[in-house]
């Protein structure tokens, strides 16, 4: 007691010191974060507080002469006359930024570019509040030079979160090392709407495997120390139901009922708020009339005081303006700021939601001080926590060591190899021999770099990409004759060398055609406010672009677009043997290949090392097991199509039935493998249940490989509908040729619980069916087991 009495005379000695030395309290290190927020918010001005919780666009802050880096003079009009406090997407650079390879900051630049900022607020401001940088970084931090790993739809088809969160950690210490605070993802989104734009962002359709990846990505950013130098605070997208817009129309619109928001779309994020995230980016959206953007419920009553959420939330971009123009709940500006902060939406990202609108809606007395204060407090608070204050810039030196390090291209070819999922191989084509005498590469996919990079992405050197082409060319033997004939566009149909291709497949061992989509933009591309592309058709003979996904291209069929498939038709006609490589954003349709092509291989958008993972993977250096996480349905008009489909069962069609061509968890292997010996052990008292799941698996092949073995539920009678099955555990375990492994899952409370009709999470009596497999339709083996009590969790105000 002695000891804390002397330590805690001595801080306050410390204290009363730094004050008399004339230094405020807040820039005292050993001081608490609390009470340096509060000491800091008291000397602040409305003005200065207000802009805190601006997040104005990053790119135009910055000037580039020759190799020197300088802040802009627009960034320094924003200080001055708006006391800024965040800028996102600095370092940004795509066509929506028109920043280039050459306009852009290679990353030493980016450091100096970030220092250069951080060195004029702090010693050009009355109270020199460093500020907070927020990069996209879903899929790589979006930035000139870093390493470009597969789009996040790809990331969950490893079902890999511990290969996920080193991933994510990669991506953070790239970002911070350039100066970045925050980086933006995960996105959790359920992604039941295939013609929605931005399915290739989501980890997929069901809540589980969201809910783990997400949480990977947040352990990954934030690591255990924020003031570490590598890691960025988490930013959760989109908080919430945003992944299912009626029509697929993005940022339409939504539909769905509390129970069904509480126990599919919510648990992402609270599993991701658990894991300690620190900022939560609302969404477009409205939730049964309301809008995400000023939702008490969503970003007061359940996120802080149902999960104790202790960071900052976050509109996206233009959302709060979004309430006049976009949902008409408010009439003016500073209403909509009102609605906004007062619903607990702390800072706007854009720079014109809260700005000038909430210092008229406070002068209005609309917006109290408290509440104002609130919000500035949490953004100021994460500020201490990083250690800007004592340290806000960065190393250019150590960003250039660190970003798209060897260590992180050889990661990205790993994550890229293990989401490449076979969907078909029939007698055995694959893998292919590399001894090979011809070869034909064919298709728009086949060597593209862009394409197979996806959404927010930035521009990139050649020699930083490794297209399927070139991945082939570096496998085969030098004798082996390989021959390239792109054959068509994914849309453009005013150029096409499908002569040339049939030519080429004609006078070939093997035909590789790569198809699907794009979501990569150009500069003739023109952008919304939000950074959103804008869709249009050709003008006049102009080339039409091949973006047909990403951010902004909804579609209305999921057909193939341009020539691809009457190219691919061309082929099969040749009698040569073919092989698809799908290179794209969303499920597509694919009835046509699978009855007519006997090996197709599914890599979704492979980042920079996907030419050489394809061809880990065509050629057998690497054995697949990706897994769809996403259902691929046979027609639109079968939507939604998602396997966790609330009971009663789905009845065929008079043209098709209602099963999906490819569900959810479908994946194969060069191996093979046998489920056997499953059996439950139950124990239970009245606060929990345990359900202890053993079975054995065995690799019956010559060949060693990975397998990811899926526990799917069903709660075979229950107060309240529920799925027909439920994903519940998976675990991705590799076996050597012949051999066997003992798995071992576990069920508790959690797992086994529903919202009854008083909307009280339960658990209820009863009888359930446990289903092991290796897909939602590929289950192996099954059992029953019996809850005897019933268990209650909590209500949903607790």
């Amino acid at each position: 007691m002695i000891k804390y009495i002397i330590i805690g005379f001595s801080f306050i000695c410390a204290t009363a010191s730094y004050a008399q030395g004339g230094k405020p309290l807040y820039k005292n290190s050993k001081a608490s974060t609390e009470e340096r927020v509060k000491d800091l918010l008291r000397r602040m001005t409305l003005e200065e507080k207000v802009g805190q919780l601006s997040t104005l666009l990053g790119w135009e802050m910055y000037q580039k002469q020759g190799n020197k880096v300088t802040a802009s003079a627009e960034f320094k009009k924003a200080v001055e006359e708006r006391h800024i406090g965040m800028l996102w997407a600095t370092l940004r650079a795509d066509p929506w930024t028109k920043k280039t390879l050459t306009t852009g900051l290679h990353p030493a630049q980016a450091a100096e570019a970030t220092n250069a900022l951080q060195k004029y607020v702090v010693e050009h401001t009355r109270l020199g509040i460093p500020l907070l940088l927020a990069e996209e970084c879903p899929h790589g931090h979006m930035a000139i030079g870093t390493t470009v790993f597969p789009t996040s739809i790809g990331q969950s088809s490893t079902w890999n979160p511990a290969l996920i969160q080193r991933m994510a950690s990669a991506i953070a210490s790239e970002a911070r090392t350039q100066g970045a605070h925050i980086g933006y993802g995960p996105v959790l989104d359920l992604a039941r709407e295939p013609r929605w734009s931005r399915v290739e962002e989501t980890y997929g359709e069901d809540p589980v495997l969201n809910s783990q990846m997400g949480v990977a990505m947040v352990r990954g950013f934030q690591g255990d120390n924020l003031k570490s130098g590598a890691n960025v605070i988490s930013t959760l997208k989109h908080f919430t139901a945003y992944g299912v817009p009626e029509g697929g129309h993005n940022g339409g619109s939504i539909s769905t009922g509390y129970r069904e928001l509480y126990q599919s779309f919510l648990p992402p994020f609270r599993e991701a708020v658990k894991a300690g995230a620190l900022s939560v980016m609302t969404a477009y959206n409205s939730i049964d009339g309301v809008p995400c953007s000023s939702n008490e419920f969503l970003l007061n009553d359940l996120l802080r005081k149902q999960w104790s959420f202790n960071g900052f939330t976050v509109s996206d971009l233009g959302s709060i303006s979004g309430l006049v123009s976009s949902h008409h709940v408010a009439a003016t500006p500073a209403d909509a700021a009102a609605l906004a902060l007062n619903a607990g939406l702390d800072a706007d990202l854009s720079g014109y939601g809260y700005d000038k609108a909430l210092l008229d809606a406070i002068k209005a007395g609309s917006v109290s001080t408290k509440v104002l204060d609130r919000a500035v407090s949490r953004v100021l608070r994460l500020k201490f926590e990083m250690g800007l204050f004592e340290n806000p810039y960065v190393d250019p030196k150590k960003a250039t060591k660190v970003v798209k390090s060897p260590a992180h291209v050889q990661l990205a070819r790993q994550v890229a190899q293990e989401s490449i999922t076979l969907l078909k191989n029939e007698r055995e084509v694959l893998p292919l021999s590399k001894s090979l005498k011809s070869v034909a590469i064919i298709g728009p996919n086949a060597d593209n770099m862009y394409n197979q990079l996806g959404d927010y992405t930035a521009p990139q050197p050649e020699n930083n990409i490794v297209t399927v082409l070139e991945g082939i060319k570096g496998k085969v033997s030098s004798k082996t004759k390989v021959t390239y004939v792109k054959g068509c566009a994914i849309r453009d149909t005013t150029t096409a060398s499908i002569a040339e291709a049939v030519a080429a497949a004609q006078n070939a061992e093997v035909a590789v055609v790569v198809l699907g989509g794009s979501s990569a933009r150009d500069f003739k591309t023109e952008y919304q406010s939000t950074g959103a592309a804008t869709v249009t058709g050709a003008a006049g003979t102009e080339m039409i672009s091949d973006m047909e996904s990403g951010e902004g291209y909804d579609r209305a069929t999921l057909d193939l677009l341009g020539k691809q498939l009457e190219l691919l038709q061309e082929i099969v006609k040749t009698g040569t043997p073919v092989v698809v490589v799908l290179i794209k954003g969303r499920p597509l349709n694919l009835n046509w290949i699978n009855a007519n092509v006997p090996a197709v291989l599914d890599a979704w958008y492979p980042g920079q090392e996907g030419g050489n993972a394809i061809a880990d993977v065509l050629f057998g250096d690497y054995n697949p097991a990706g897994r769809l996480p996403v259902s691929v349905p046979k027609h639109v008009g079968q939507l939604p199509v998602y396997y966790n489909f609330k009971r009663p069962a789905k009845h065929d069609y008079v043209e098709t039935d209602a099963k999906p061509l490819y569900s959810f968890g479908h994946g194969l292997s060069y191996a093979t493998f046998e489920y056997s010996d499953l059996h439950v052990n139950i124990s239970e008292n009245q606060n929990d249940v345990q359900a202890q799941v053993l079975f054995n698996v065995k690799n019956t092949s010559t060949r060693d490989g990975d397998e990811v073995v899926q526990l799917y539920l069903r709660d075979n009678v229950s107060s309240t509908v529920t799925p027909i099955k439920q994903l519940r555990k998976f675990q991705r375990i590799h076996l050597k040729a012949g051999e066997q492994q003992a798995v071992e899952l576990t069920l508790n409370a959690e797992d086994l619980m529903l919202l009854d009709t008083k909307m009280q999470w339960m658990v209820e009596p009863g009888e359930f069916t446990i289903m092991v497999g290796a897909s939602s339709e590929d289950i192996r083996l099954t059992t029953d087991f019996r809850v005897k009590n019933t268990i209650q969790l909590s209500s949903l105000g607790e």
